[in-house]
């Protein structure tokens, strides 16, 4: 049997950032003296490269401030991450585990988290090794251009028929279609599962209990 590649977004998908991320997104709009967009607002925005992110949530187009906006909150979210990490959802490690022990699995990372950023999700959550091919935002378009996605796929020497992407946005199910890849969203994250469903996931999970069987029905149905 040929390798199969299952690509994980990560913050709402397999880490729970959320309140560092309304946090030091609270902590950027205050330092400029602005007013920070209600959490619904902020959270539908996550899975953007932070650039595109911010700029979304600007009250209009200013290149100056949007990177002092996009200064500002990297380092408040690093202050917030030194005091403690983001966990990771239940059930998330349980399947990590069980997916590296099969001999015809990959396993990816697509996120719209800088290197750096990802490094130390890894370290943090001792996950060093369990992913093949690590795409970030440094290094391509934001999601939902499918460049991340083309990458771990050229990388891990899979086809996309072979390969699912597992996310919990419409950023991460828009680039897995346009990638070629099955789609998974999750429900525990920042999209409504409504959303989800209306960009063309192929199915939508309510727990990790749910995603191996979903991934096996996939290669079944192959």
């Amino acid at each position: 049997m040929s390798a199969r590649l299952i690509v994980f977004d990560v913050d709402g998908t397999l880490l729970d950032s959320q309140a560092h991320i309304l946090a030091a997104m609270a902590r950027a709009f205050a330092t400029h003296g602005l007013d920070c967009p209600p959490p619904a607002q902020v959270l539908s925005i996550v899975g953007l490269s932070l650039p595109q992110a911010i700029a979304r949530l600007m009250p209009g187009p200013d290149a100056a401030l949007l990177t002092a906006l996009v200064a500002t909150y990297k380092d408040s979210f690093t202050a917030l991450r030194a005091q403690d990490a983001s966990p990771l959802y239940p059930g998330a490690r349980a399947v990590l585990e069980r997916l590296l022990g099969r001999d015809d699995v990959i396993l990816g990372v697509a996120t719209g988290k800088s290197r750096r950023g990802l490094d130390h999700v890894i370290a943090a959550h001792g996950l060093g090794g369990y992913f093949r091919t690590l795409q970030v935002a440094d290094d391509h378009p934001s999601k939902p251009h499918p460049a991340m996605l083309r990458a771990a796929l050229a990388e891990a020497g899979v086809r996309p028929a072979d390969a699912v992407m597992i996310g919990d946005t419409t950023y991460d199910i828009d680039m897995g279609r346009a990638a070629g890849t099955r789609t998974l969203g999750v429900t525990w994250g920042y999209h409504p599962p409504a959303s989800l469903v209306q960009a063309g996931a192929d199915r939508v999970l309510e727990d990790f209990e749910a995603l191996l069987p979903a991934v096996e029905a996939f290669w079944e149905a192959a």
